[in-house]
């Protein structure tokens, strides 16, 4: 896993020796944070690649066909998302695309390692003014600490975390969707994203069964990530009286999204037969 300077190549391996690889011109930056190893490379053709841990999680050119997809669905589906949470998203993307939102009032992001915070603000075209947003505010933090400790209640919360697997693995427990379903307004929307459909099923099939014993409703649905191991997988719990498999389409007009096709909102919930089957048996 890692940089090869030799073939001038990066390429992440997930499960069973299989690898997504991007050919690169050079390494811009390599550092340790308080929590994680950083490396920052310009990409042949990709623009700028975020890599945290030797995980791949960006690149600038279609980085919006993630951060499109965790962010406006979920919203798009609330009647009226005010007040939204994000997890995570120290890149900027997410809370970009979530102050797109006329409705939103205010948006809080809790980004547990500020470094990352630091460089994408330095070195990456993602959040493009998003930090500077009046609506926005950034807190440096854990955040399951702060989903624990907050009395504040939101419309949305988002969570923009690295795969479900290691640290990230309480970020997919049932007793943080306990903490988060409490969190929420009513009506109100929880979207996380959930790792590869093929290559992380397992955990996609755990996080899906804790979820339903938490939350009225519960959804997923896939779209292919550019820089990812697609199909790449979303999961989506409801309180209250919310049908995901509907979104307002006046809104959506208005974003002019790019990846996300909210008029045809039906195809995120194509799942490989036998995933669809493992789903439905739990």
């Amino acid at each position: 896993m890692g940089y090869n300077e030799e073939e001038r190549a990066f390429i992440e391996w997930y499960p069973m020796g299989y690898g997504v690889g991007f050919k690169v011109k050079r390494r811009l930056l390599e550092l340790q944070t308080k929590y994680q190893r950083l490396e920052l490379y310009e990409t042949e053709g990709f623009g700028k690649m975020l890599v945290l841990d030797g995980t791949i999680q960006l690149v600038e050119v279609g980085e919006e066909s993630y951060h499109e997809v965790l962010v406006h669905p979920a919203l798009l589906a609330h009647p009226n998302p005010r007040n939204v949470l994000i997890i995570g998203g120290g890149d900027g993307g997410t809370l970009r695309e979530v102050l797109r939102h006329k409705t939103v009032e205010r948006a809080t992001m809790v980004e547990i390692d500020e470094i990352v915070v630091e460089v994408a603000q330095l070195y990456l075209d993602v959040a493009r003014g998003a930090f500077d947003d009046p609506r926005a505010k950034v807190i440096t933090g854990d955040g399951v600490k702060y989903l624990e400790g907050t009395e504040e209640r939101f419309d949305a919360i988002i969570v923009d975390s690295t795969d479900p697997v290691g640290p990230a693995k309480l970020l997919f427990s049932e007793d943080f969707y306990r903490n988060a379903y409490a969190k929420l307004s009513d009506p109100g929307v929880y979207v996380t994203q959930a790792g590869s459909v093929y290559l992380f099923t397992n955990e996609l099939l755990d996080a899906y069964r804790a979820m339903k014993k938490v939350f009225d409703r519960v959804y997923y649905f896939s779209f292919p990530v550019i820089g990812y191991a697609s199909p790449w997988s979303f999961l989506v719990g409801i309180k209250g009286e919310i049908d995901f498999r509907k979104v307002d389409l006046e809104r959506a007009r208005e974003l002019e999204l790019y990846y996300y096709d909210p008029e045809r909102h039906e195809t995120l919930f194509q799942m490989p037969r036998y995933v669809r089957k493992l789903l439905e048996g739990q």
